[in-house]
């Protein structure tokens, strides 16, 4: 990376080794490297038409080396080419897996183009993960290299050390280091750019993302690079809305992708031919210098809380200006009017938003543009989660308990199947799970959806949290949704637990919001649900506390709730 490199050159020398078949109509596999879809191949097909192109920009402190804190497509390839050349050098060999556990950084980012150059198949790991959890996945997946960040590395050691496992590499990340490794720098700076000769296929697993565990221990899904690039497709149109040419598209995250399914940005951006803005941590106020710095179009927000932040930034400083963002992508949640009209005030009228749902297992999710839905959504939300449609690249339809198709337009709850190229593979080394998933010749999503008005759908529950209350159905989410619209509520979560009477109670636990008025809290609660709910659905007990286990995307992790609180009832 210190000199220029001569992009003239071939950026391999896999040639033609066989006859190329012109007769078999079927059974053909396509790996040649001028025809394959590979994840590692996304930078080197635009870096041929753009090499000095921005292809991805580390903010402060998302890079290890300030060298890279602005890479090009040209030399995002190179150094991925570095990368892949020096896991085969270790000895590694296709088919590898390369576990990870790292926090947003270009040099992370890299790393996974360069595990796919090499045919290897990259685990990263949630880097909140507990111990218990970390332990399981070391063993379960059995990685044969590690790259973790230096400063993460010093308070996650043990459960890797209890198993022999220590990083390749530590990724220097803001300058902290760890002496006992080398730095991402000192892994590649020897090896050579040239493309390694690796056959691959599109049906080549490249990834292990894990499920985010909301049950149990965290299940391994196996995303191709076919899968991959079907996510990627499907969010083009997404990420570029509201303007002309695709390959203006400056997309920014603070949010995690190394080890989480936004990092089909990293994709998505490079098949637009765009420029990909890689925060570490959410942070308003740098998120919103960002938007300002870069001129972003596109922001991966998350949740409406981190946009409802954003804007209040740019309510209280008159210096940053939001005026080019064109999409704010956000999900698991219905966005709440009053930040709708915000985000209007403070970006322009130019901007849209788009609500989407998905899952580690398919991500291309369904979309709901409240632009193009604004009445149907003032006269919803946020009391229901409208989700829209499912994306285009995904057949998908609602089934009862006795897995028979509802009817489009009934109002009955159904669980949503699916069909798409973009569907994981199956369930690492668990055949069980994944049989009981596509049992029917669908995917079996767990999410609990109704139709509404034209065909659009609105979450109903998780299939696993929809409450069996004295024989009624109770969708703890729209208990949640009447809950957080009261002043004082931060945080709610709706749960059933064990009771003699009821069979489940519904039961909410909620954090109340800074400076809230805590006595006699939960009967007002109770009150205000009475109000807007119908009797089944009022919780039964309100409990106030300080937090509530989530998920790093934000989902509430419902199954350590009903654990901590399975015995409230007993006594009563």
């Amino acid at each position: 990376m210190d000199g220029q490199t001569n992009h003239q050159q071939p950026a391999s020398n896999i040639g033609v080794t066989s006859k190329i078949d012109v007769y078999n109509l079927r059974g053909r596999r396509a790996t040649n490297r001028w025809e394959r879809i590979s994840i590692g191949d996304l930078f080197e097909r635009v870096k041929w038409s753009q090499p000095d192109k921005e292809a991805i920009i580390g903010w402060h402190g998302a890079y290890e080396n300030s060298r890279h804190s602005r890479l090009t497509y040209a030399q995002v390839d190179d150094l991925a080419n570095q990368f892949a050349n020096g896991l085969l050098d270790s000895g590694l060999v296709p088919g590898d897996v390369v576990a990870m556990f790292c926090e947003n950084s270009v040099e992370a980012v890299v790393a996974k183009i360069g595990i796919a150059k090499a045919g290897m198949v990259s685990a990263p790991f949630n880097v909140m993960l507990a111990p218990d959890q970390l332990s399981y996945l070391i063993d379960f997946v059995e990685p044969r290299f590690l790259i973790a960040d230096a400063d993460l590395w010093s308070n996650a050691g043990n459960p890797f050390a209890e198993k022999g496992v220590t990083p390749g590499i530590a990724i220097g990340v803001g300058g902290i280091k760890d002496d006992s490794y080398p730095t991402f720098t000192d892994f590649v700076s020897s090896k050579s750019t040239r493309e390694p000769e690796i056959k691959i296929h599109g049906d080549d697993i490249y990834e292990l993302l894990f499920t985010s565990g909301t049950t149990s221990m965290p299940k391994a899904v196996m995303l191709s690079h076919t899968n991959a690039y079907m996510w990627a497709y499907s969010f083009q149109g997404a990420m570029t809305d509201g303007f002309q040419f695709q390959h203006h598209a400056r997309v920014c995250t603070f949010l995690p992708i190394i080890y989480h399914s936004g990092d089909i940005l990293i994709a998505t951006t490079a098949l637009c031919g765009g420029t990909l803005v890689v925060g570490r941590g959410v942070d308003p106020v740098q998120i919103v210098q960002a938007i300002d710095t870069e001129q972003i179009t596109c922001l991966w927000a998350g949740m409406p809380r981190v946009i409802n932040a954003v804007t209040a930034v740019l309510n209280s400083r008159s210096d940053f200006n939001a005026s080019t963002l064109k999409a704010i992508i956000f999900g698991w949640s219905a966005m709440p009017q009053e930040i709708f009209d915000d985000v209007k005030k403070c970006c322009g009228s130019q901007v849209s938003l788009c609500g989407i749902l998905g899952m580690t297992e398919l991500v291309c999710a369904h979309r709901f543009w409240i632009d193009d839905n604004i009445d149907l959504y003032r006269a919803t939300a946020p009391k229901e989660n409208y989700i829209g449609l499912p994306s285009t690249i995904m057949a998908s339809k609602l089934i009862d308990i006795n897995d028979n198709t509802i009817p489009i337009g009934s109002d009955t709850p159904g669980e949503a199947v699916y069909r798409s190229p973009g569907l994981m593979a199956g369930y690492f080394k668990n055949p069980e799970e994944t049989q009981k998933a596509f049992r029917t010749g669908w995917y079996h999503s767990g999410d609990v959806f109704q139709y509404g008005e034209n065909n659009h759908r609105k979450m109903y529950d998780r299939l696993k949290d929809v409450i069996k209350s004295g024989g009624e159905n109770v969708a703890s989410g729209r208990v949640e949704s009447v809950l957080e619209r009261h002043d004082a509520v931060e945080r709610a979560a709706v749960i059933g637990l064990p009771h003699d009477r009821w069979d489940e109670a519904v039961t909410a636990v909620v954090i109340p919001k800074s400076g809230a008025i805590i006595n006699n809290l939960e009967q007002e609660l109770i009150t205000f649900c009475k109000e807007r709910l119908a009797a089944y659905e009022t919780p039964k007990r309100v409990l106030i506390v300080e937090s509530i286990p989530v998920t790093v995307g934000g989902k509430l992790l419902k199954h350590r709730l009903r654990k901590m609180y399975t015995d409230l009832y007993k006594e009563e």
